[in-house]
């Protein structure tokens, strides 16, 4: 309705106004320390039961309306919560001036809007964001949230955040199918925060990963006696369903001074100490120097990224020696890297990187292709077919991600040359590890000639039935079976027995790592068929390659 802005008593006129609004709103007017005397109210605004002496204002109103008697010209915007427990509200409020009109310039419009459904979606979002929905627990953004939050109220004692993984979990996962492994975090998860002490916070961080902040006053001491009590939860198998679950796990854990704490550097930390743990099977607690190895393997993978990516690595060739006559019956071909500065990194060091960060599948393609690529150019300079093979080496990780058959089909097609003429190395473990994956392969490779030999034979433990079915032409003799055989009567018989082995199977033999003449003659005797090792050549470049197989046509290398 109109409102007439003109007499003596204008503010009374707000009244009806007031009462029109559709939220709670009011006329006040400031007082000391915050107060406010009521003027004029609406029913929504009188159903808040707020008290003008304070009592039960929030402390948030009381502070805007100081604001809005020191500003009398400017609006005061503020949020605040009314009551306690479930019938808490949350509201948004506005203390404004009134129109120069009203002719009372000490009184101030308050309106208050109801947010508490959109508050209560705000927080039950926030909720779901920062937990984990199967086990109740923090997730890792709420780990980091509820340990920053601690950090900031305690000066005192040192932090220790660990890190902890299930062992096997995948394979158990596999095996006892989904909604029994999520019944299973659970039940890790109850056991786990029985262990801990009034005030640890235990999260859960991944998959099968949690993470546990605890604050520490004995130092290392306290880490170990804590991983203890954590390692205790799984000293008994895990009842699920009718299944009962042995599982273990590996700890990693770092310990950092609160006042030095940056939460997203300790759990780094303490990754790395769960790396480590993962390969010595004990609690790891972080050291600086192993996180100066990470920085420096993380530094390696980005060079050796952009080394694949730029095609800057090269091949050494190897020469396979046939013993019975001393020529040159093949090369291995073997990946060599320099790095931006020139440097050459040794192949213990780039392959496992390679192999941890899955860049071995890249790198396994181009040494195929590049191992082609020189065959076919040596067969240009030589105007001839060049009568010898190239071995290449296939990791395991690259055996299951990749097609190893379509890679070696497309080098061969590309360069115009024959599949008898590439020999691929696939380690024991990795052929033994998944038979029937490996007899695929290994299939699909004898399709397009191509020879298979079995690195490192010996070295691991081969199911007989398997290697039986498997079309493997070569088994090499791991250099630890070579190095001393002269001089060793069990190695010697090792040998013997691996070569009689390949005899029966059909199959030819390299011994790998051989140094000394005595070393070649005596292999030679137990009808091992090649050798390789530093008594023939280290490796070499390719040019250097070509010229020593052209050498030996004219004398025999042995």
């Amino acid at each position: 309705m109109p409102i007439d802005r003109t007499g003596a008593d204008r503010p009374s006129l707000y009244v009806g106004w007031i009462d029109a609004l559709p939220v709670p709103a009011a006329l006040i007017r400031p007082m000391e320390r915050g107060n406010f005397s009521l003027h004029a109210s609406n029913a929504a605004f009188d159903r808040l039961r707020l008290s003008p002496a304070g009592a039960n204002a929030p402390i948030e109103l009381l502070r805007a309306i100081e604001r809005a008697a020191r500003h009398p010209d400017d609006t005061q915007e503020f949020s605040c919560q009314l009551g306690e427990g479930p019938a808490a509200r949350d509201l948004r409020g506005s203390i404004g001036p009134l129109s120069e009109e009203c002719g009372d310039d000490s009184l101030f419009l308050l309106t208050l809007i109801d947010r508490t459904q959109e508050m209560m979606t705000e927080r039950n979002l926030r909720r779901e964001l920062i937990s984990d929905s199967l086990t109740g627990l923090p997730n890792r953004a709420g780990f980091e949230e509820l340990v920053e939050r601690r950090s900031a109220g305690d000066a005192a004692g040192d932090h220790a955040i660990l890190l902890l993984d299930l062992a096997r979990f995948s394979r158990i996962n596999e095996h006892i199918g989904p909604l029994a492994g999520d019944e299973l975090i659970i039940t890790v998860a109850r056991r786990l925060k029985s262990s801990l002490r009034s005030g640890d916070i235990l999260a859960r961080t991944g998959g099968d990963e949690f993470a546990i902040s605890s604050r520490v006053s004995g130092g290392r001491a306290d880490v170990r006696e804590m991983a203890r009590r954590i390692r205790g939860c799984f000293d008994h198998p895990f009842r699920i369903g009718t299944l009962k679950v042995s599982v273990d796990c590996a700890l990693g854990c770092a310990i950092q001074p609160a006042i030095d704490t940056d939460i997203g550097d300790q759990i780094r930390h303490a990754q790395i100490a769960l790396k480590r743990a993962k390969q010595t099977d004990r609690i790891e607690i972080y050291e600086p120097e192993a996180a100066m190895l990470s920085d420096n393997r993380f530094g390696l993978e980005t060079e050796l990224r952009n080394a694949i990516e730029e095609d800057r690595l090269h091949l050494a060739f190897q020469p396979l020696i046939e013993l019975a006559s001393g020529k040159v019956a093949g090369f291995e071909a073997l990946a060599r890297w320099d790095n931006s500065e020139g440097k050459s990194v040794p192949p213990t060091e780039f392959i496992p990187i390679a192999e941890d960060s899955g860049l071995i599948v890249p790198l396994g393609q181009r040494v195929i292709s590049k191992a082609a690529a020189v065959l076919a150019d040596w067969d240009r300079q030589n105007g001839a077919p060049v009568d010898c093979y190239f071995s290449v080496n296939v990791s395991a990780i690259q055996l299951v991600r990749d097609d190893i058959a379509t890679v070696v089909r497309q080098a061969l097609t590309a360069h115009e040359i024959g599949g008898e003429r590439l020999m691929i190395e696939l380690t024991e473990s990795a052929i033994i590890g998944d038979p029937d994956l490996a007899l695929s392969v290994l299939s699909e490779l004898k399709a397009l000639s191509t020879r298979v030999a079995m690195d490192d034979f010996g070295t691991g433990y081969s199911n007989l039935a398997y290697l039986q079915r498997l079309p493997i032409d070569v088994l090499k003799i791991d250099r630890s079976f070579v190095e001393h055989m002269v001089d060793d009567r069990d190695k010697v018989a090792i040998v013997r027995t691996i070569q009689s082995l390949a005899e029966v199977l059909g199959m030819k033999t390299t011994a790998e790592g051989v140094e000394t003449a005595d070393q070649a003659r005596l292999l030679s005797a137990l009808g091992c068929d090649f050798g390789q090792g530093f008594l023939f050549a280290r490796p070499m470049e390719g040019k250097a390659a070509l010229d020593y197989w052209r050498q030996s046509l004219v004398r025999p290398i042995f």
